[in-house]
C-alpha cells in the first residue's frame, strides 16, 4: 500500500508541474478542455482586471505557446561562445524581471512566479489595465495592448513599434488570433 501511495503522489506532482503547451494551440475550445486550470486563470483575471480571455489566450500563445517555462533563445558571440539570454523574460506571459518586480509589489504577490499559469495571467490582466489607465488602450484591443505589451509603457507612447514591421505584423496577428478565439470560445461550452 505505500508504494502505491508514493507513486500516486509522483504522478500527482508530476500532473501539477506540467509545463508542456496544450496539443491544439488552434482550438480555444481544444485547450479550455485539455487544460480547465487555464481557463480557470484566464476568467479570473478577466473578473478581476477586465481583461478578456481571448485577449489573454493570443497573448500567451504568440509569447510562449503555453509552455510554462518558455525563455528566450541564448545569445552568442562569434556563433559559438555563449553570452546569456536574450532577456530575463521567463514563463508563460515572458515577464522581464523588472516588470514581474513591479507586479509584485503593486498587487502585494510576492510569491508569484512566472511559471504559473494564475500569477501568469494575473499579471497580464494587471499590465493590461496599467497600459489602459497609462496609455487609453481598450482592455479589448488585443493588438495595441499587444504592442504596448511589448514595447513596454514607455516605448508604446514613444511609438517606437510604428519602425518595426515585424513587430506590427505579429502584432496584427495577435489581434487576428484573439478574434479567431472569441469566436471559438462562444461555440464551447467551458
Amino acid at each position: 500500500m505505500g508504494r502505491f501511495l508514493l507513486i500516486a503522489a509522483c504522478l500527482f506532482l508530476a500532473a501539477c508541474g506540467d509545463k508542456s503547451p496544450p496539443r491544439n494551440l488552434e482550438d480555444a475550445c481544444a485547450i479550455a478542455r485539455e487544460r480547465p486550470q487555464y481557463m480557470r486563470a484566464m476568467e479570473r483575471s478577466e473578473r478581476r482586471w477586465g481583461v478578456p480571455v481571448p485577449v489573454q489566450m493570443a497573448v500567451i500563445h504568440q509569447e510562449s505557446k503555453f509552455v510554462g517555462d518558455a525563455r528566450t533563445p541564448h545569445r552568442f558571440v562569434l556563433g559559438i561562445i555563449p553570452m546569456g539570454r536574450q532577456s530575463s523574460a521567463y514563463g508563460y506571459a515572458q515577464a522581464i524581471d523588472g516588470t514581474w518586480d513591479m507586479y509584485r509589489t503593486s498587487t502585494s504577490n510576492r510569491g508569484a512566479r512566472r511559471d504559473d499559469i494564475n500569477d501568469a495571467t494575473d499579471f497580464m490582466g494587471w499590465y493590461m489595465a496599467e497600459s489602459r489607465t497609462k496609455l487609453g488602450i481598450p482592455l479589448s484591443d488585443a493588438r495595441n495592448q499587444y504592442l504596448a505589451y511589448h514595447e513596454g509603457h514607455a516605448g508604446y507612447a514613444r511609438s517606437s513599434y510604428r519602425s518595426k514591421a515585424w513587430l506590427m505584423a505579429v502584432a496584427n496577428r495577435v489581434e487576428d488570433r484573439a478574434q479567431l478565439y472569441y469566436a471559438q470560445l462562444i461555440t464551447c461550452s467551458r
